[in-house]
Formats: C-alpha cells, structure tokens, sequence
C-alpha cells in the first residue's frame, strides 16, 4: 500500500495550493496596475522592492489564468472572478509596457510600468525566455477569457520569437552560452510554449492548431535525441566544437525532470509511446543521479558519477553551478512531484510511484513555512535544508513552479491523466 492514498492525495495538493500558497500570492497582487510583487524575503515574504521582472509577471498571468479555469469548472474552490481578474489585469499589464520597439519584451519594469536595465549598460531586450513566458502568460488568459485578441497576439509573438532563433538573435542573459554551445532550455521552454499554443488553437477551432502540434514534436525530439545520454541523463549544454567542460559535464536534475514532463504530455497526446517511454526512463535516472544520499532532497546541479562540480568557471554560469550545485531549492522537487506522479500515472511504474513518494515526504518536511500565517514556502536552502539567504537566479521569490505544479497535480488526481495530456 502506498504511504498516500489516491484520494487523500488530491486532497492533500487541494489544501496546499488553496491555503498556505495561493493566499499568500494573491496578497501580493498588485490590484491597481496588475501584475504580483515577487521581490520579496525568503522567509518573511516582506517586500524588498518594488519592480516587476516580466518573466515573473507572465508566469504569474499564466498561473492565474490555469486556476481560473480549474475554478471555474469545480476542481478548485477558489472564487473564479478574482483569479481570471488577476490573469488578465497583469496581461493587459504587460501588453501595455514590456513590448519594445522591435516587437520583444523588456526583461525588468519598475511597478508601474517603465522599463529598467538589470544589467546597467546592457539594454532591455535581455532573454528570450522572457519572450516565451509572455506568449505563455497571453495564450493561458485567452483560453480563460474566450477572447481571440490575446490568441492573435500570442501567436504573432510566437511567429516572432521563431524567426528570432532561427537568425540567431535572441540573448540569454544573465546566463549567457559560449559561442556555438547550445542548451537544452531551449527547445524545451519552446516545446512549452508550443504545445501550450497548440491547446488553445485547438480550443478556439483556428487552424493553425496542426501547425503548432508540428513544432512542439519537433522540440521534443530534438530534446530527446540531442540531449538525452545513453545512461538516460540530460546534457544541459552541447557545444559543438565538443569540448570538455564543468558547462558540458554537468546535469540539472530538476530542470531534466520538469523537461520529461512537458515531453510526456506531448507525446501521449500524439500517440508517441516511445518518448512517453524515454522520458519516463529519464525521469527516475535523473532522481537517482541528483538524490542527496546523506540529507534527502534533489541537489541543485551534479556531475554524473558522483563527484562534486568543480574546475575554473570560465562564465557565469559555470559560477552558478560551483556557487550552488549543493543547494536545496524549491522548483526542482515541485517538478519532480507532478513529473514522477504523471510518469507512473501513463506507465504504470512502481519506481516513478516511489520517486514521488520519497520526494513528496522530503518536500514537505523541509519547504512549507512553519508560519501558516506567513504561508507559501521557504523555497531556497542549503544542502542541510536551513533557509539560505541566497539569490539563486533573479532576486525574487518565484510564483510559478509551485503553484504551476499544485494545480497540475489537483489535475492530474482529481479529473485523471487525460485531463492533463490528450483533453488538456
């Protein structure tokens, strides 16, 4: 017998997400000009500054939109106005001020709006992902509100972006790849945007739904044959002169699982049996290589054999990986949860079943405040999981993963896989 039953599970998810973590987000909405404030503690969620990074904020218009249709057919009990109110107040947000003249987004505004430089001298126009989570956040409120001029804009903004990385021309700062390396972020936040466009066409009846479908095959396949090893670990980085690197060597467990999730739903809902299988392989060998044996929980970055990341940092990257590879952070055990729950769900393995079972026990009893009048979680820790004082990215506390993850689990268990993969 399991250690969580199915329904006491969805229960569970339910709870999490509708007590300790949305309320404490929806605190934090920015009522008067849309958006959320994310730039807060760690540990006592108070506000440390005012601006908004759009990667944030499209996140955050995402997620509102998801739960404002889970609300409203009955899966969450949460009032659907005010979270499709939030959903479309921080699009129409970003509609108004992240566009730049070459039709990108800017990657940080202050609150109400104006552009600011994050890195002083180096522009606005400073990743792409950026760009990715916009047409995310555009293509999830369309879906809520049934209103095609956020579907024609997301898509416009897709047709955009693409012709962007065919050239080239895109950046991804503030952790920028050497010259003819490239990473596995990026088909994979692209197969994400992809197959989320796709649902939405497919939604609204328009017809470049196949179109779409395409595309997001093509990204995963170029995951899975162009960055899944043989031992089933993932490469975050392929250069292709081949060098030898800590930037080559290393592996993202949590990034790799939350990359087999979305190649999960995509193959199930194209009849790819092969890569459901693939990406389920990839999934327990990337909880087996990133599992800290000593105190539990998944480590930020690892070196397949063991070893610790070590060697010069030629960028800074490779800094963050040395800085960081032992930390215990919030996103990589929320995907490992949904991923591992998904996986055994669409393959029936016991293996997958016990990654979330073993990630599960850890999660919760290292990340969830103590505070329940604080809520949410202390999402950034140290190997020991001791709340670290530690920006491990942008300077935020981040609204996405966790509450992407909750909802998609309450899915997953409440309404079935198919919810979630061929009906999504």
């Amino acid at each position: 017998m399991r250690s969580v039953e199915h329904n006491a599970l969805a229960a569970f998810y339910r709870d999490h997400l509708e007590h300790a973590v949305l309320p404490f987000w929806l605190d934090r909405a920015d009522a008067d000009r849309g958006g959320v404030f994310t730039c807060l503690d760690n540990v006592t969620g108070q506000r440390r500054s005012d601006d908004k990074f759009v990667w944030s904020q499209a996140r955050w218009a995402w997620t509102m939109a998801h739960a404002a249709r889970m609300a409203a057919r009955g899966t969450l009990t949460l009032p659907h106005e005010v979270l499709l109110h939030h959903a479309r107040s921080t699009a129409d947000f970003l509609l108004r001020h992240a566009f730049l003249e070459n039709g990108s987004v800017a990657y940080l505004l202050t609150a109400d709006g104006t552009k600011k430089e994050f890195l002083p001298g180096k522009g606005h126009d400073l990743s792409f992902f950026a760009d990715g989570f916009v047409i995310l956040a555009l293509t999830g409120v369309a879906r809520a509100t049934g209103e095609g001029a956020y579907l024609d804009r997301a898509l416009a903004c897709y047709d955009a972006l693409r012709a962007r990385l065919a050239s080239g021309a895109v950046r991804s700062e503030p952790y920028p790849l050497p010259a003819r390396c490239h990473a596995h972020a990026w088909p994979m936040i692209m197969l994400n945007v992809a197959q989320e466009l796709e649902r939405a066409l497919l939604a609204a009846g328009h017809a470049r739904a196949s179109d779409l479908a395409a595309a997001g095959l093509a990204d995963m396949d170029a995951i899975l044959d162009r960055y899944v090893r043989a031992d089933g670990l993932v490469r975050e980085v392929v250069c292709e002169d081949g060098r030898d690197t800590l930037l080559t060597r290393h592996v993202t467990p949590g990034h790799a699982i939350e990359s087999m999730w979305f190649v999960m739903e995509q193959a199930v809902r194209h009849g790819r049996d092969d890569a459901v299988a693939s990406a389920a392989q990839v999934v327990e060998r990337s909880f087996q290589a990133g599992w800290d044996p000593l105190h539990g929980g998944l480590f930020r970055y690892v070196v397949p054999g063991g070893s610790a990341p070590s060697g010069p940092a030629a960028g800074p990257f490779e800094q963050l990986i040395l800085d960081t590879w032992d930390t215990k952070i919030w996103w990589p055990h929320s995907e490992a949860l949904y991923a591992s729950l998904l996986g055994a769900a669409l393959t029936g393995s016991s293996a997958l079943r016990d990654v979330h079972d073993a990630v599960h026990a850890y999660t919760f009893a290292t990340f969830p405040h103590p505070d329940p009048a604080v809520g949410e979680w202390i999402q950034i820790r140290d190997r020991q999981g001791r709340p670290l004082d530690k920006v491990v990215g942008l300077p935020v506390k981040d609204p996405y993963h966790v509450t992407r993850n909750l909802l998609l689990l309450v899915e997953l268990l409440a309404d079935g896989v198919e919810a979630r993969t061929v009906a999504a």
